[in-house]
């Protein structure tokens, strides 16, 4: 019974937050009205996190997505973080930065990224996270720009990863007080700390998964090549779209080939194809 309480407190307050930081209230009173509420998460200023970034300079921005800018910085009691500064021009950034306060902020997991807290000044939307020493999974396997980029992961390195972001997603699906699916796993949002632990972040498209329901029909958001077929073409949504997007970003673990930038050869459109026609062939010279 207190289980089901808690996920319907957390549930209403959800909802309320949402409505509350999207509909109702202008930029200047979200500061002040997130302080009545019960976040699990601590409030910095501005002011903070431009002396811990050094104003924003661009030699410390470590990542760019649809969000905005993310930036590394150091507090000044010695911690290092990572700033997601939203986009002014982002509406999309709006709701999912609304959204990943009420999501995570209730949420702790080793395979999950910890989110600090947040700032809310004037036209600004910022959320701190821990700093995530060798960045992003996708990184890792593929460079961003420079072969310096690539890490060499052997594949004990590997199997880890694959099994933290498999902890993670059942945490998210069945370990919980409530359950949410976090619609868009795929390699950028999959980070490794300094010993390579995989965690999860970027909750801006999760969703809330109600155990009365089978499942949430919801409007199509994610990344193509990712989104399970049910879930991209009918907007059929169960926990079964991660683990969908998971075996992807397995294939492209255990492969080292990107399912984003994948370059058809022949038939294979994708690397789901690839792998397909690699098995086809492994069978018949098995046969």
């Amino acid at each position: 019974m207190r289980v089901v309480h808690g996920y319907m407190m957390f549930k209403h307050f959800y909802y309320f937050t949402i409505c509350l930081l999207t509909v109702i209230l202008p930029y200047q009173l979200l500061r002040a009205e997130l302080k009545g509420l019960d976040l699990k998460t601590g409030s910095f200023t501005l002011k903070q996190l431009k002396a811990a970034s050094d104003n924003f300079n661009s030699a410390n921005k470590i990542g760019e997505g649809g969000f905005g800018s993310v930036y590394k910085g150091e507090l000044a009691d010695g911690t290092i973080i990572a700033v997601k500064q939203l986009s002014p021009k982002s509406r999309q950034g709006n709701r999912e930065f609304v959204n990943e306060i009420g999501m995570i902020s209730c949420l702790q997991h080793p395979n999950l990224v910890r989110l600090y807290g947040c700032c809310i000044e004037g036209d600004q939307l910022l959320l701190v996270y821990e700093y995530m020493e060798n960045n992003s999974l996708s990184r890792a396997l593929f460079g961003a720009g420079s072969e310096t980029s690539f890490l060499t992961l052997d594949w004990p390195t590997r199997y880890k990863i694959c099994v933290g972001i498999a902890r993670g997603l059942a945490f998210l699906h069945e370990g919980s007080a409530i359950r949410i699916v976090h619609r868009d796993i795929k390699g950028t949002n999959v980070l490794l700390d300094k010993d390579l632990n995989a965690k999860i972040s970027d909750f801006g498209l999760a969703k809330l998964n109600e155990e009365e329901n089978t499942h949430i029909s919801t409007r199509v958001a994610g990344t193509i090549g990712y989104m399970a077929p049910e879930y991209a073409l009918w907007g059929y949504l169960t926990d079964k779209a991660d683990v969908y997007s998971f075996g992807v970003v397995a294939l492209e673990i255990v492969s080292g080939k990107s399912n984003s930038s994948y370059r058809p050869e022949n038939e294979n459109v994708c690397l789901l194809d690839w792998v397909n026609h690699r098995q086809s062939v492994s069978v018949a010279i098995l046969n």
